[in-house]
């Protein structure tokens, strides 16, 4: 017998974090972790965009990451440390790193801002990165706000966009897709 998805407890507007407690789902913490769920989707339509299986390796575990994330963010802060829930580590973000700096050896130096197209795992990568960047301004501002966030949290988010950008560049070199360089309209007066 399947479980059935809808239980009707979130018609009034809140929802319950782990833990219990229920909030608005508007609270900047639901935000936050809806935000985290849509990059994961995102870096799901990625993965099936792409054949390299080194990349779509990388972007599995990338998607375990956010998982993690997302139950951090869901989990209320107060009942967090007796539930097993499981943690972002700082060689997670080592990973990100190695992989952006194995990836820009072997790209072309940058000389102008690149447009968002020219292939659909290119324009892909891109949507997660802005996805990415918005996750991140929400999780700071859960920190302004001065609600427990761990601070691993923020700094992967701003790795993983950071990776997400060398990806965008790395699928358009691989697939041998130009770079679309943006330039500026200038209007002589």
């Amino acid at each position: 017998m399947s479980i059935r998805i809808y239980t009707k407890t979130g018609d009034t507007g809140k929802t319950a974090l782990i833990g219990g407690t229920k909030v608005p789902k508007s609270h900047i913490r639901i935000e936050s972790y809806g935000t985290v769920d849509e990059l994961n989707s995102f870096i799901g339509l990625l993965y099936d965009n792409l054949s390299d299986d080194h990349m779509r390796r990388v972007l599995g575990e990338i998607q375990d990451r956010l998982f993690t994330i997302g139950s951090s963010l869901a989990c209320d802060p107060e009942k967090e440390p007796r539930m097993k829930l499981p943690d972002l580590k700082e060689t997670d973000i080592q990973a990100l790193e190695q992989e952006i700096d194995r990836m820009n050896e072997q790209l072309p130096a940058m000389r102008s801002f690149i447009l968002p197209r020219g292939h659909v795992a290119v324009s892909t990568a891109h949507v997660a990165r802005c996805v990415c960047r918005r996750a991140e301004r929400h999780c700071v501002n859960m920190h302004e706000q001065e609600l427990f966030i761990d601070p691993l949290v923020i700094k992967y988010l701003n790795r993983l966009s950071d990776y997400l950008f060398m990806l965008s560049r790395w699928i358009a070199h691989t697939l041998k897709v130009e770079e679309v360089a943006w330039r500026p309209r200038v209007e002589n007066g």
